[in-house]
């Protein structure tokens, strides 16, 4: 991709308004602009990391059991009344009459979709569970004070899946296999998330558990058992010690507790049978009988991970973008404008295009100090430098951005080999 053909609109100072460095930064290296109050536009660059995270977390559903679909953003009135959530949910849903005036919610969350989209087509039989659907799709809150850009945005896109079970011991292995789900999905996303005990709210049920995203900015106060970064049995992290209020009812205190600010990426409930019983999804067991499936559901917040990496992925300089997430792979810098240079980087891009790792090549008239401020800004994990000096030496120059190690390399055949050993 060539840097001049990009719509990547870069600010050189800090939004005035602009409160956190997730705010600050997407703005500055042009990933997002506001539309109105909690509404965003997600530009080019963005786009690519929203994708990037979707796409880690489809292929972890997947991998899970789930099977995708995808409900409609407008629910009917009716479901909501069914449900009785039409009246308890309260004023974060957006509601409309259609021309025919029947209500209709935007949806917030799709417990009362998805059960109906099953009930439609009758009982569901024993040997058909368990069964997990989920989708990705926006969604709408309406925040009584949207900020920090799109970590409180009114509109935003989510991952829900919901689980269908027989009865609550088999519910409850479909939550714990979730919960495994999600602790493989943040470490590829390059996050350390604190698995956290929370209340059940307005979705109720029978367990709860909220993740999150240590950072010196984030809204909840996290105090934790530090095993809980660390742990990889699902079980095990399920019940380590951790508290977004300071208290785990029941549950004694480990010798060692730290404490930090979080950010709420994802939250998962055990619902039982309060949707499937209110809407009237049946299941015919092996004996016969029939019951109320019991449910789970389970959301991860796409566009509020992307500002929750910025938090966790930046230094004074700009961002630091995790590989597995990153817009582009690798960005060229070709440090003046003669045919040298540009032939070189040239080169060096297309080669690391054709072998798979996506690369952006600034090839704009403007000054050295611009491209390599912008760079820093927008944080891509590789930044291939191409200076005269270097040239003449036979030499490019290399630097991590996440770690600020710099090398020089050899410019040549193997040139391309090393580049993508070290991407």
């Amino acid at each position: 991709m060539l840097r001049s053909k990009l719509h990547a609109p870069m600010l050189r100072e800090d939004p005035a308004d602009a409160e956190i460095a997730s705010h600050r930064l997407m703005l500055r290296a042009g990933l997002i602009r506001q539309s109105a109050n909690g509404l965003w536009s997600w530009l080019p660059l963005g786009k690519r990391v929203l994708d990037a995270v979707a796409r880690i977390v489809r292929e972890e559903m997947i991998h899970a059991g789930a099977e995708e679909v995808l409900a409609p953003i407008m629910q009917p009135e009716d479901l909501w009344r069914r449900s009785g959530r039409w009246d308890s949910f309260g004023a974060e849903t957006l509601r409309a009459r259609d021309r025919r005036d029947r209500g209709l919610v935007f949806s917030p969350t799709a417990e009362e979709a998805m059960v109906e989209l099953l009930r439609a087509d009758g009982a569901l039989g024993w040997r058909q569970l368990p069964l997990v659907l989920f989708q990705t799709q926006w969604k709408f809150r309406d925040e009584i004070r949207p900020r920090f850009g799109v970590m409180r945005a009114r509109e935003f896109l989510m991952k829900d899946a919901y689980s269908f079970d027989i009865d609550e011991a088999a519910a409850r292995r479909s939550y714990a296999g979730m919960f495994a789900a999600y602790a493989r999905i943040f470490r590829r996303l390059g996050l350390a998330a604190v698995p956290v005990r929370a209340a059940t709210g307005a979705m109720g049920g029978l367990e709860s558990h909220e993740f999150h995203v240590l950072a010196e900015t984030g809204e909840s106060a996290v105090a934790y058992d530090p095993r809980a970064l660390t742990e990889t049995d699902p079980a095990v992290a399920m019940g380590l010690w951790a508290s977004a209020d300071g208290e785990n009812p029941g549950m004694p205190r480990p010798e060692r507790i730290e404490t930090a600010r979080g950010i709420e990426i994802g939250h998962i409930f055990l619902l039982g049978d309060r949707y499937t019983r209110a809407l009237g999804l049946e299941v015919i067991g092996p004996d016969g009988q029939r019951s109320f499936p019991v449910m789970g559901c389970y959301g991860i917040g796409i566009s509020r991970i992307v500002a929750a990496l910025v938090e966790a992925c930046h230094d004074a300089r700009g961002i630091r973008w995790p590989r597995s997430v990153a817009p582009f792979a690798a960005t060229v810098l070709p440090l003046v404008p003669d045919e040298a240079a540009m032939s070189a980087a040239r080169q060096i891009h297309d080669a690391l295009e054709a072998g798979g790792h996506s690369c952006l090549l600034d090839d704009r008239d403007v000054s050295a100090g611009i491209k390599l401020a912008e760079a820093d800004l927008l944080g891509l994990p590789l930044r291939i430098v191409v200076g005269p000096k270097g040239l003449a030496r036979g030499r490019i120059e290399v630097t991590d951005r996440a770690t600020g190690d710099l090398r020089e390399i050899p410019v040549g055949a193997d040139m391309i080999q090393v580049l993508g050993d070290w991407l």
